[in-house]
């Protein structure tokens, strides 16, 4: 019983640490490294309370997580991301079996497209000069919310 309070717990510093994300990411375009410290850091207290065990299972996270901060580190590289979308990325990763981080990969792609059409739709609006920066945080952090909802709240799926 205290697993499951503890389990439930982790679930909620998650979705606090999502909500921050969002919110930073909107108001001043940027996602703290100590946010996705704190991300990565708690994926490893949720292995333990899941019974997840060292071999091969925290090992496969790991390299899940490896994998994905490696892609979108890519990706940054060519100045299609921002570092601390791909920082967060790769600690969301941690959190999350391998089908699920494909599934959270194209949840974020789509709300990602929705966020950018806003994004350029008010800066055009606004009239504001130079290209827009697309919070790309939201769709992430909103990506990962969606999942976490669906695979661990949802008792009824």
């Amino acid at each position: 019983m205290l697993g499951e309070y503890f389990r439930l717990a982790l679930l909620c510093a998650l979705g606090v640490l999502l909500i921050a994300a969002a919110v930073t990411d909107l108001r001043a375009r940027l996602i703290s490294n100590r946010l996705n410290l704190a991300v990565a850091a708690l994926a490893p207290l949720w292995w333990l309370a899941c019974g997840l065990p060292f071999w091969p299972g925290m090992a496969v996270q790991l390299l899940v997580g490896g994998l994905v901060f490696g892609l979108f580190a890519l990706l940054f590289a060519m100045g299609m991301m921002g570092g601390g979308d791909v920082k967060l990325l790769g600690a969301l990763a941690l959190w999350f079996p391998w089908q699920a981080v494909l599934t959270l990969i194209v949840l974020m792609a789509v709300l990602g497209g929705v966020v950018t059409i806003a994004t350029v739709v008010h800066h055009r609006i606004a009239k504001k000069p130079g290209q827009p920066e697309i919070p790309y945080g939201v769709a992430i952090s909103l990506a990962a919310l969606w999942l976490l909802g669906e695979r661990y709240l949802n008792q009824f799926a």
